[in-house]
This record gives structure tokens, sequence and C-alpha cells, in this order.
């Protein structure tokens, strides 16, 4: 289901998700395999060259439980030979947040690469404070991250 917001309300597409979200309701739940999209559709390779640029949804790799888009068929397979070296890290949350013993979600247009390493921020304010000791907080996020994200 699609859901679109706009800042005036909602739109005929968020409106007939809705409808059918009530609809399929009255249906039987069916678990199944349910892959969210990573990063909000960013290609994750793109952030090693400076720039954040979104995927396409044809060329796309599965990984870590998340469906992750790519601008080419090229950069989908340079993720699939290391994902480790493109995922974000903290799975794509906060590194701000991480080096606190928090989560919060990661914004994937607020970022930066550290020794060839994605992090993620949830806004503008917390990309401020993490880079006043970037390996300070970096080295905290990763003593907290096995507490905060024990699986």
């Amino acid at each position: 289901m699609s859901i679109i917001l706009k800042r005036r309300g909602l739109t005929a597409t968020a409106l007939l998700g809705a409808t059918a979200g009530l609809i399929g309701a009255s249906r039987e739940a069916v678990a199944g395999n349910q892959l969210a999209v990573a990063i909000s559709g960013y290609d994750a390779t793109s952030y090693q060259s400076g720039t954040a640029q979104r995927g396409v949804a044809r060329f796309n790799a599965t990984h870590n439980g998340g469906i992750w888009f790519f601008q080419s068929e090229a950069t989908r397979d340079l993720f699939r030979a290391d994902p480790a070296r493109y995922a974000p890290q903290f799975d794509g949350y906060c590194a701000w947040a991480a080096s606190q013993a928090y989560k919060a979600p990661g914004n994937p247009e607020i970022w930066r690469v550290v020794d060839n390493k994605l992090y993620l921020k949830v806004h503008e304010q917390a990309q401020q404070m993490w880079l006043r000791d970037v390996p300070g907080n970096i080295a905290k996020g990763n003593t907290n991250w096995p507490r905060i994200h024990p699986f």
C-alpha cells in the first residue's frame, strides 16, 4: 500500500490505499517475506563518490532484511560483492543517536563517509553534534550498538 502525504492533505493515492487497507482487513493475515526498502531507495554505492543518488527499483538486491535500489546493474553488482563496504553503519540508524546510546532513524540525505564507511544522521543538528568529535562518536556508537540493537 502506498501512502503519499502532501502539505495540504491526503492525495488520491493515500485515500485509495486506505480504502484498500479497510477492504483487506477482513481477509486472513498471511505472513510472508516482507522486505523494507533500505535507505529510502538511495543507491548505497553513490555515497562513496560524494553524492547521494536515488536508485531505480529494477536494479535491486536484498541484504540484511531489506531491498536495496541502485542506479545501474554495475552499482548493484558492486554492492553485492561487498555490502559491508557500502551499507550504512548502525543498520542505517542515526550515528549520533548510536553514540548517545539510543536509536533514531537515519536520514539518507544527511550523511558523512568516514574511512569509506557511511554514517547517516536523523537531522542536520545531529550531524553537527556528531561532527564535533567524529572518531569519538564512532567509537561510542560501536560500543553502544550491540546493547541498543542486540539482534
